[in-house]
């Protein structure tokens, strides 16, 4: 049942991705696509991290042979909700706290919490069918800012069992052992039989504020836990990518979705804003326009027909990152490369908003939105080529 439901889904995918878009602007061929599960709906959360990285896991072990599974986003967000918690009351509150997160919060705490099957845990003690986090997002908050504003300036020795209280309240209880396929489980013995440990991946990213070949904590809020990445040259970047698609694997890819390019209906490019040739035909009104009515016209294009795409250089990376242009806002999994019918290159990428869209929750995103827009990705360090391995050491 398993093996039929994920041939299906690919089937799906690959009709879409051979059909003109319901917009009538893109047709897209597969180059290389990597199984994947069914779209997932993250809903009203902001937990897209755990999405995207546990979306990438579950292709992971259909890369192994070990079958489909549905595993648990809310598990690990509730185990990482705690550490958080922990983290910021040490910091006396600076610190990033709310439901962002990075692909680290997923891959790095592999080992130490495991896995847990969707079917074991949900996360929806709260009476809702869809995840809906904006009451507990609250919660959590002030809970904690009062912790750390008690006027005797000590930390009560309670005030963890009570956040574990309110926890246990929305999302469950951890399940300490459970029932999976006819046997006995731990969430660290499950993922240890499944071949999921956290040495076997590496986050990469790309900037010029620090050294190439080197490890530093990407400076973004939702990066709270510090986590290294290794700075690659951007050519080396996508490199290791189109290596890793190309050679079975997959890629969890953390960016910036909130650009004109970025579209609600299955695309992401980067549109010259400069360039005559978005005018159309009608040029003096394209010249007469305000940058915001620009802006506008180009959004209202996109997916509707060609628009020529920024050139896209390392510097022209960095001065977006430096001036906060480019924002950590969103997490997906990359699993394929198409070409559209010109021979332009883009991602196939996977979504958490449920089937949404032309290609039922699936995203097409350029070249140069990747090159661009991408604040880090994680991959299977097999997946790595060997000359940028070797300069990883």
């Amino acid at each position: 049942m398993n093996r039929f439901f994920l041939v299906a889904s690919m089937l799906l995918a690959s009709v879409f991705l051979m059909a003109q878009t319901e917009t009538g602007g893109y047709e897209f061929t597969v180059v290389k696509e990597n199984p994947v599960t069914s779209i997932k709906n993250q809903a009203n959360t902001g937990t897209c991290w755990s999405f995207a990285g546990v979306s990438f896991l579950e292709s992971e072990l259909l890369r192994m042979g070990k079958g489909t599974h549905d595993l648990s986003e809310m598990y690990i967000v509730r185990r990482n909700y705690e550490d958080q918690a922990v983290k910021y009351t040490r910091l006396h509150g600076s610190l990033n706290f709310g439901p962002g997160g990075s692909t680290a919060d997923v891959i790095e705490t592999l080992d130490e919490y495991g896995v847990v099957p969707e079917s074991v845990y949900r996360g929806l003690e709260y009476g809702e069918d869809n995840h809906k986090h904006g009451e507990i997002d609250n919660i959590l908050k002030n809970y904690v800012n009062g912790v750390i504003a008690n006027r005797n300036r000590t930390l009560t020795p309670v005030w963890f069992k009570g956040y574990k209280g309110v926890l246990d309240a929305y999302f469950g209880e951890k399940p300490t052992s459970f029932q999976y396929n006819g046997k006995t489980y731990t969430p660290q013995s499950l993922a240890a039989e499944l071949g999921l440990k956290s040495d076997n991946y590496v986050s990469l990213t790309s900037f010029t504020h620090h050294d190439f070949y080197t490890e530093f904590p990407v400076e973004i809020p939702d990066n709270w836990r510090w986590a290294n990445s290794y700075n690659l040259p951007l050519e080396e970047l996508i490199e290791t990518i189109d290596n890793a698609i190309m050679n079975g694997y997959t890629v969890v890819w953390a960016t910036d979705v909130s650009e004109v390019g970025f579209s609600r209906i299955g695309m992401a490019i980067v549109p010259d804003l400069e360039a005559s040739e978005n005018a159309g035909t009608d040029q003096a009104h394209w010249l007469g326009l305000t940058p915001g009515q620009r802006t506008s016209e180009i959004r209202d294009k996109i997916g509707k027909e060609f628009l020529k795409e920024k050139t896209i250089t390392q510097e022209e990376r960095q001065i977006g990152y430096d001036n906060y242009q480019t924002t950590d806002d969103h997490l997906m999994h990359i699993y394929g490369i198409a070409k559209d019918q010109h021979g332009n290159k883009y991602y196939m990428v996977k979504n958490s908003w449920g089937e949404t869209g032309p290609y039922d929750g699936f995203w097409y995103a350029s070249e140069a939105f990747v090159q661009y827009k991408t604040i880090n990705v994680a991959v299977n360090k097999a997946a790595l080529p060997k000359a940028v391995a070797n300069k990883l050491k």
